[in-house]
């Protein structure tokens, strides 16, 4: 069952503005799991009283998002951050093709950095250069059951004209959490499961630290008790970091990978 504390959402595709300040925007952060009941979804209400100087509510934390509540939140929100591969690496597409047609070239050697070739994408390699962390290959680790699961709702959504390219330049943002929070300097590995609670607080009062304008809203200990709920709410934080110009785009020679592929946006470390 949905674990649900906040307020409904209301639409928000911009920001209104108010004498050059934006106000009364919606973000929404996806900590998305293969199921439901793993599935994180949390709301941000965002009002900007300096550029530095942004405010960010929490109005609502759910688990157990299905993939109507998904698709309800990335249409209403203005932006969303996804914690999931948005697609596959276009050597591993073509590998898989070819193999199915029986047009595969024969490869000069299948060692090592010939799969890695195939298993990794141009953004997973391009964070492992940025941070030191590698995302989890969706070619071949268990995150390609959620990825597929995010294909089926970005099909629905693109049915219903909502832009979710993914490179970034529609409605949504790929986001890696563990990646962004070693770009800010905080605690990004030992965070997960039951056992990690603690270390969860901690991790909380660094964001409070961190971002001292988070009203966590009575959300909290949820955050601290659930590692789905805490990577929601750091997927919100990252999709309002790349829409307000704080995240690395796709450079100009990766930008069509990343339309296929997907882009992992991560904060900027200076």
């Amino acid at each position: 069952m949905a674990t649900v504390v906040g307020t409904s959402v209301e639409r928000a595709d911009s920001p209104v503005k108010t004498h050059g300040k934006k106000v009364g925007m919606r973000v929404a952060g996806i900590d998305l799991a293969a199921e439901a009941d793993r599935t994180g979804l949390a709301i941000l209400n965002v009002g900007e009283r300096e550029s530095l100087n942004t405010q960010m509510t929490i109005d609502e934390l759910l688990l157990g998002a299905d993939d109507h509540a998904i698709r309800n939140a990335i249409t209403q929100a203005g932006r969303t951050g996804i914690d999931v591969p948005l697609g596959w690496p276009q050597k591993f597409v073509e590998f898989v093709s070819d193999h199915a047609s029986g047009n595969l070239s024969a490869p000069v050697t299948t060692d090592r950095e010939w799969r890695r070739e195939l298993a990794l994408r141009e953004t997973d390699r391009s964070i492992q250069r940025c941070t030191g962390v590698w995302p989890l290959s969706v070619a071949t680790e268990r995150i390609a059951y959620a990825a597929m699961r995010w294909a089926g709702i970005e099909a629905h959504l693109r049915a219903e004209g909502v832009s979710v390219a993914r490179d970034g330049s529609g409605v949504v943002y790929e986001v890696y959490p563990a990646a962004a929070l070693k770009a800010w300097g905080l605690q990004h590995r030992g965070y997960k499961g039951q056992k990690n609670s603690e270390v969860r607080h901690q991790l909380v009062d660094d964001l409070s630290a961190k971002f001292p304008n988070l009203e966590w809203n009575g959300h909290r200990d949820l955050c601290v008790a659930d590692d789905n709920a805490l990577d929601a709410v750091l997927a919100a934080i990252i999709a309002l970091e790349a829409y307000l110009g704080r995240c690395e785009p796709a450079p100009a020679e990766l930008k069509s990978s990343a339309r296929r592929e997907g882009w992992i946006w991560v904060p900027r470390n200076d």
